[in-house]
């Protein structure tokens, strides 16, 4: 590929991007029967998704500003190969420990997702850089809605080792489509490695980005206790992995919120989308509690309230000067609420059942409310101008 970049490029990245997310959530329908074939106990499953999240925190902060030092188009061909021997570990860890080092590594190098964004923009006509990173956006999401599904199905057919042994194929397949580097778009660095992680710790003095990434942690530890936990009352509704991995195409309904919150954030009211969004992330919960029925339509609204937020969140921090490392830092924050709510909601699971689990996603969502009211408590003097906007 080469500079301006084409539908067929941007197509490319969108798929290479939805494969590689696709990887930290496929074991998310599969916890049970990941469980009983290795011999780990039902409420110890949300490790599985933890240790994803922890090494995608890890690869965010520490592989995500190598773009920044080193040729894109090398690094991204350079992880997806590396992603593929990490699957392959996967695949066929016959304990726990081998199976825990792959997932590790599986989420460190899920990252090359960011870096395929930024190649993206990197490679496009300014006029167009817009359409291409919304085009990669799309693959992403549809790599995380298929991921269940595909992982469900390739399970159903096979068994769960298959859904990692495909991923491995399509990682080295997308290895190989990506060849020597493009001219002109070597990076050129102002800081060292050690100065960009230094830059990136210290966005934290920032008040906007430490606000946000507040909330980061809530609404996607509030999101992971569902999908993490789900396919354990599923499982005893004698739902296959099929049926389990089709819930996850409900959350389709969660791309409808970026563009209008996004619009609303361009506006300057991106601190009231994220306080209404709160409201309806923990307000969900209360549906998700009574049934079958009840669980699909809180997942759609959950879902539609964490979009909103993440995207008004990232709206209002982004700097052209050091978005790669903002998105990273924040993106952290998302990781490790991912984490916190995998394990915290099997493990409770376990102990007090599904009631409990929808407790624990309404207390971190009013943990996301409490964070946005604050906010826009301290930015409403500054936001009055814009009362005339659209």
């Amino acid at each position: 590929m080469q500079p301006n970049l084409g539908v067929a490029g941007r197509a490319l990245l969108a798929v290479a991007a939805g494969v590689a997310v696709a990887t930290v959530y496929f074991a998310q329908p599969l916890l049970v029967t990941i469980g009983q074939d290795l011999g780990i106990a039902a409420g110890k499953v949300g490790v599985f998704v933890t240790v994803t999240q922890a090494g995608y925190a890890l690869g965010l902060f520490f592989l995500v500003p190598l773009g920044d030092l080193l040729d894109r188009r090398r690094l991204i061909r350079l992880q997806f190969a590396l992603l593929a021997v990490a699957l392959l570990v996967t695949a066929l860890a016959r304990n726990a420990l081998t199976l825990f080092i792959g997932l590790a590594f599986v989420g460190a190098l899920a990252v090359v997702t960011q870096s395929l964004v930024a190649y993206g923009a990197a490679l496009s006509d300014p006029a167009q850089r817009g359409r291409t990173v919304g085009t990669i956006t799309t693959g992403i999401v549809l790599g995380i809605l298929l991921a269940r599904t595909t992982s469900g199905v390739l399970t159903d057919l096979f068994n769960w080792r298959t859904a990692y042994l495909t991923a491995c194929a399509a990682c080295l397949a997308i290895t190989a489509l990506f060849g020597r580097p493009a001219p002109g778009l070597r990076p050129q660095p102002r800081l060292g490695y050690r100065e960009l992680l230094r830059s990136t710790v210290g966005l934290w003095r920032e008040r906007l980005f430490r606000e946000s990434a507040v909330r980061a942690f809530f609404i996607f530890a509030s999101f992971s206790t569902l999908w993490t936990s789900i396919a354990l009352p599923l499982s005893e509704r004698g739902l296959s992995h099929t049926e389990i991995g089709a819930f996850g195409l409900i959350g389709a309904a969660g791309a409808l919120a970026a563009g209008p919150a996004g619009r609303l954030a361009d506006w300057g009211r991106g601190p009231v989308v994220t306080v209404g969004a709160s409201v309806l992330l923990a307000t969900s919960w209360l549906v998700t509690a009574h049934s079958l029925a009840g669980l699909a339509i809180g997942a759609v609204l959950l879902d539609l309230a964490v979009q909103a937020i993440h995207v008004s969140n990232q709206s209002m921090i982004y700097r052209p000067d050091s978005g790669g490392r903002l998105i990273g830092a924040y993106m952290v924050f998302y990781s490790l609420g991912s984490a916190a709510g995998a394990i915290a909601s099997t493990a409770l699971y376990e102990r007090a059942g599904w009631t409990a689990v929808c407790v624990l996603g309404a207390a971190f969502g009013l943990g996301a409310l409490v964070s946005s009211v604050r906010a826009v408590r301290r930015t409403s003097p500054a936001s009055r101008p814009c009362e005339s906007c659209p």
